[in-house]
């Protein structure tokens, strides 16, 4: 039986690589298990799967105050036994997507890997674009990762994407930017949150909120279930996604949520909150 955190963890290959907390370990089983259930779940019901990745990196990181090396979800992504059709990865730093297209090309020679430079927001209609056409004969379904270093996603990018047949897969970093800047975004005169949930109606009911304070981080993430729902995806609970905590005090960090319009991705995202609970093993090991 094999442990997949010894599984995640890669060798310095010389090439750069950013910085994550050891908390990432966790995010990157929860993803990969999705990825793997996704796509060997949907093989045989769509005629091609997409893999879209918004923040893609540089496919190695390395966690922070230590030398291990761990794989990122678009490595992860290239390695599950029913491999996506099609692979885009858009990053924005030059440095990090020249590194991920060496390791992409080394460890899936001839896959079909898409590679987009710049930010997600801005070359959103490229993105939309390297999405193969859906027809009655080629029905396509894409699942997409939204993995932000903070919540400073911009909603108008999911809106565009959820045009067509999408399934998205978000971190919401509401424990690790929202709640530490409580005050600055509340006031009004920060327009972050207002992008990030797509409305600026948001603290209306914000003021009515029966938890206080204490209760941002959960309020932030059912708003942007109630925005995914207001594109046709399926209402998603709070008590539904995945609290991510720091390792070292414990503290909420982000939740990490699953949108679809298909109720058999839920099956499998159940599947994966059944798993994710100190396991180090696949559930089919």
């Amino acid at each position: 039986m094999t442990s997949f955190l010894e599984d995640l963890r890669v060798p310095d290959d010389g090439l750069i690589c950013g910085e994550v907390g050891r908390w990432a370990e966790t995010k990157y089983r929860l993803i990969s298990l999705y990825d793997e259930l996704f796509a060997t779940g949907m093989k045989n019901k769509w005629d091609q799967r997409v893999y879209i990745d918004l923040y893609a990196g540089a496919g190695h990181s390395q966690i922070r105050q230590t030398n291990a090396r761990i794989k990122g979800s678009p490595i992860l992504a290239l390695g599950v036994p029913d491999p996506f059709d099609r692979y885009i990865f858009c990053e924005q730093d030059e440095e990090f997507l020249a590194a991920l297209r060496q390791r992409t090309e080394r460890c899936a020679p001839g896959l079909d890997a898409v590679y987009v430079g710049g930010s997600c927001d801005t070359e959103i209609e490229t993105i939309r674009q390297a999405i193969p056409k859906g027809s009655p004969s080629n029905k396509v379904l894409s699942l997409c990762l939204v993995d932000p270093f903070d919540f400073g996603m911009k909603f108008d990018t999911i809106r565009r994407l959820s045009e067509v047949f999408v399934d998205f897969l978000v971190l919401l970093a509401v424990g690790m930017d929202a709640g530490r800047n409580y005050d600055h975004y509340v006031d009004g005169n920060h327009p972050k949150i207002d992008d990030a949930l797509g409305n600026r109606t948001w603290r209306e009911r914000w003021k009515n909120y029966p938890k206080g304070k204490r209760g941002f981080r959960e309020f932030l993430a059912a708003e942007f279930a109630l925005s995914m729902k207001s594109l046709g995806y399926l209402d998603v609970q709070v008590h539904q996604m995945k609290l991510v905590r720091s390792d070292d005090k414990n503290l909420p960090l982000y939740y990490l949520a699953l949108f679809s319009r298909h109720s058999t991705a839920y099956q499998f995202w159940g599947q994966v909150l059944k798993y994710s609970t100190d396991q180090t093993t696949f559930p089919w090991e």
